[in-house]
């Protein structure tokens, strides 16, 4: 796998997080990459009638069209690089793939009041 395309490919496959592929994502990603994985184990990707949720330590984090709401894809990521993701994205990716999205027949703007 030679690109962030490929093991979303081979996710969305063979349905799970294989080895291979868990290395690919690591190497395409690195700490970003563990970090995503480590969110869809322990099932902090959340999806709302309007908006997909990645539950971070210190927040929730917003994610839609690989863009994500918080600090890192604002100010660290390049906006011209498809590749480049914050660990949000990357865990919203993976648990599309793998059906590991925990879904909440609810809106997110009820639930969680924005300022």
């Amino acid at each position: 796998m030679d690109s962030p395309a490929d093991w979303r490919a081979a996710l969305a496959e063979t349905g799970e997080l294989t080895p291979e592929i868990t290395s690919a994502i690591l190497d395409a990603h690195g700490d970003r990459g563990k970090r995503a994985i480590e969110a869809v184990t322990e099932s902090r990707v959340k999806a709302y009638r309007d908006f997909t949720v990645v539950v971070g330590h210190g927040d929730e984090y917003i994610v839609e069209d690989d863009g994500c709401t918080c600090e890192d894809a604002t100010y660290n990521l390049d906006e011209e690089d498809p590749a480049a993701l914050c660990w949000h994205a990357i865990a919203v990716a993976i648990a599309e793939r793998i059906d590991a999205v925990d879904h909440h027949d609810m809106w997110y703007a009820d639930v969680r009041e924005f300022v």
